[in-house]
């Protein structure tokens, strides 16, 4: 009896010996068992690891290998990509020289056509100038004469008809203040350079007798005939400066042409410069980053050739160690079970500890109780919290540990989680409230604004209408134009289109006969063959190649110099018919200026109400999330409160009974300890 109540007392002691009915050397063969099964299962894993491992070291091996072989034909690649570049820069750089030269000397030429014209113009303007006054003289005079000789019996005509010489006129004119003395003096400054001009007389006396026959009338008829002269003198003048003009602008034109192409050739070679330079910065950080990883690569190689010998040599010993625990755990184990079966059957075959049972029935009608709830309110959360005091229970009564603590804790959580979701959900509730409303009273007033803009922008677009009636002829002219232009702009864009295939065609040949001799002049110029190679023949083929990319470039020059004439009549026609297009807009600007205003107005109406649309749709945008934030739910806000209530008032009922069946158990456990200790 004493063996019995010494053996019991030491089964409540021990942590656990209340949650079982094994004996301990049961117990301790089970533990043996379950860590060679654990060491068996873990020497399992640590092979399966290791098979990885070596998988990973070959395939990792192989990988390494290609990329430092990938990455040696690469380095070549960028070397020669550079070099390339560099060429091609050098030959741009000379081209870039050349067409700054012819660009500086056209515009030389340029600024010196301009001056050349301002001087003709200045020139111009001065002869024109003077010949006008002298013809505006010449009326004048030739006026007053044929008044005062129009004139019978007066003291002008006797002096007049007095007169013998061309100066006794005009000072008879000058005295009789007929004609201002400057005036006189021009004339006669005139006459004589004319009398001159044509018999080459330097004298300034009368001019020849036939000029005077009919007495005095000779005189207008001289004059005349110097208007006559100087009148075909300005016009033979205007000529010449009209000639001058268009010829300066033709030439100016050409100039301008030429420096224009110049500068977009110019452009291109500078850009073409731009993108060879680039190129040969992306290569060389390439041929950086690629010589970098490939020196990485051999690094990582041997480093890995290290790690994965040093992991075999691991695996190894690690192997070795677990095969020496399971022979100690067998070899124990045996002992035990030879050395202790007698002691195991005299100590442990009488006790029985049952104390379990009781904490298995609390704990098992919590968990019932929690699942009808779970049920009855179909709380998904509330079924996993049900598994998971279950598991629970069975954990504690393992680890001899308080089965109710655990569930408490597990039924408490659940409850401070449900508090939690209320507040959050009654917070959400206000917020939903007032922001329904407010949205509400938005959308009320921006389809209000929409509305009354809608009115405003249809009466003036009627308006508008009307108006634009009266320009529809001008506007089919300008229709007409465009459609002109849209043709030659098709043309230019077929024919843009074919130069742009056929020199990218070119390009594509030229850079294919590069690479190959290229390729070709590498392998002939090597001395390491290992076979006779065809030398003679290879040298045929590379000088026929040479001749290929001759021709291509020359081609593709051809070809470019047709699309850039192309290109230049076709912006040319482009500006003329552009003039045309905007003397035709201004005629019939005046026509559209009213309806213009109006459509400003109804553009101005129309961008406030897209403004006031746009900020509606966002309301619209905000009031559909808050409906599907705040209204379509499958269950409404007091139906949550509701369901949450009930399901926290259940997690309370369920927490009494674990208190209520612990503290039956407790005593339950004491009245069992000392019937033990009695016996």
């Amino acid at each position: 009896m004493v063996v019995i109540a010494i053996a019991l007392f030491a089964c409540v002691a021990l942590p656990g010996a209340h949650a079982t009915s094994t004996d301990p050397i049961e117990k301790v063969i089970q533990m043996i068992a379950d860590l060679e099964a654990k060491i068996i299962g873990e020497g399992k894993d640590a092979q399966k690891v290791y098979d990885e491992f070596s998988e990973f070291c070959e395939d990792r091996s192989k990988e390494l290998g290609f990329e430092i072989k990938t990455g040696k034909a690469n380095v070549k690649d960028l070397e020669a990509t550079i070099a390339d570049e560099n060429a091609k820069q050098e030959s741009l750089n000379a081209k870039i020289e050349e067409l700054s030269a012819a660009i500086s000397t056209d515009e030389q030429d340029l600024k010196a056509a301009g001056e050349i014209r301002a001087k003709e113009l200045a020139a111009f303007e001065a002869e024109e100038k003077e010949l006008v006054d002298v013809i505006g003289t010449l009326e004048r005079a030739i006026g007053i004469l044929e008044k005062e000789l129009a004139k019978t019996g007066a003291a002008s005509m006797m002096q007049l008809q007095s007169a013998g010489t061309v100066a006794q006129v005009l000072a008879v004119m000058v005295e009789a203040t007929s004609l201002s003395t400057a005036d006189a003096t021009k004339l006669t400054a005139l006459l004589q350079s004319s009398q001159e001009s044509e018999d080459g007389s330097d004298s300034l006396g009368a001019p020849a007798a036939q000029v005077y026959k009919n007495k005095s009338g000779g005189i207008i008829e001289t004059m005349q005939d110097l208007y006559d002269k100087a009148e075909a003198q300005l016009e033979e003048a205007r000529k010449t400066e009209t000639k001058n003009i268009q010829a300066y602008q033709m030439l100016a034109q050409s100039l301008k042409d030429e420096i224009k192409y110049g500068n977009q050739d110019l452009d291109k070679a500078k850009k073409g410069l731009a993108t060879s330079e680039e190129a040969e910065a992306v290569a060389q950080g390439d041929l950086d980053v690629t010589s970098a990883d490939l020196a990485e690569d051999i690094k990582d190689l041997a480093s890995l050739h290290q790690e994965c010998m040093t992991g075999a040599e691991d695996f190894e010993a690690e192997t070795k160690s677990r095969g020496e625990e399971l022979k100690a755990l067998a070899t124990a184990k045996k002992i035990i079970v030879e050395a202790t079966s007698g002691a195991q059957d005299i100590s442990y075959s009488f006790v029985q500890v049952s104390m379990s049972s009781g904490a298995d029935l609390a704990n098992f009608e919590a968990v019932r109780f929690v699942r009808d709830l779970a049920q009855k309110q179909k709380s998904t959360a509330l079924a996993q919290l049900a598994s998971r005091m279950v598991s629970a229970m069975r954990g504690s009564h393992r680890a001899g540990e308080d089965p109710f603590a655990k569930v408490k804790g597990l039924i408490s959580d659940m409850i401070e989680k449900l508090l939690a979701e209320a507040e959050a959900d009654a917070t959400e509730k206000a917020f939903c409230d007032k922001e329904m409303a407010e949205t509400e009273a938005k959308k009320a007033d921006k389809e209000s604004t929409i509305e009354k803009l809608s009115t405003k922008i249809d009466s003036m677009t009627a308006k508008s209408a009307k108006l634009k009636e009266e320009v529809a002829i001008l506007q089919e002219e300008l229709a007409a134009l465009a459609k002109a232009q849209a043709e030659m702009d098709k043309l230019r864009a077929e024919e843009k289109a074919v130069f742009d295939k056929n020199s990218a065609e070119m390009k594509k040949g030229i850079e294919g006969v590069k690479l190959a001799l290229k390729v070709l002049r590498e392998y002939y110029a090597k001395d390491d063959k290992s076979h006779g190679s065809a030398d003679g023949a290879g040298s045929g083929i590379i000088g026929l190649l040479e001749v290929c990319e001759a021709d291509f470039s020359k081609g593709l020059a051809e070809m470019t110099t047709v699309e850039e004439t192309a290109a230049a009549e076709y912006e040319k026609t482009t500006k003329e018919n552009e003039i045309t297009k905007a003397t035709k807009e201004q005629d019939a600007k005046y026509k559209t200026k009213e309806a213009k205003g109006l459509d400003k107005e109804t553009a101005e109406a129309t961008a406030d109400r897209s403004g006031v649309q746009e900020e509606l749709d966002a309301v619209m945008e905000y009031y559909k999330g808050i409906k599907d934030r705040c209204i379509a739910k499958p269950e409404s806000y007091e139906e949550r409160v509701k369901r949450r209530t009930a399901e926290i008032a259940g997690l309370k009922e369920a927490l009494k009974i674990l208190e209520g069946e612990a503290v039956l158990l407790q005593r339950s456990s004491k009245h069992t300890l000392r019937g033990a200790r009695l016996q």
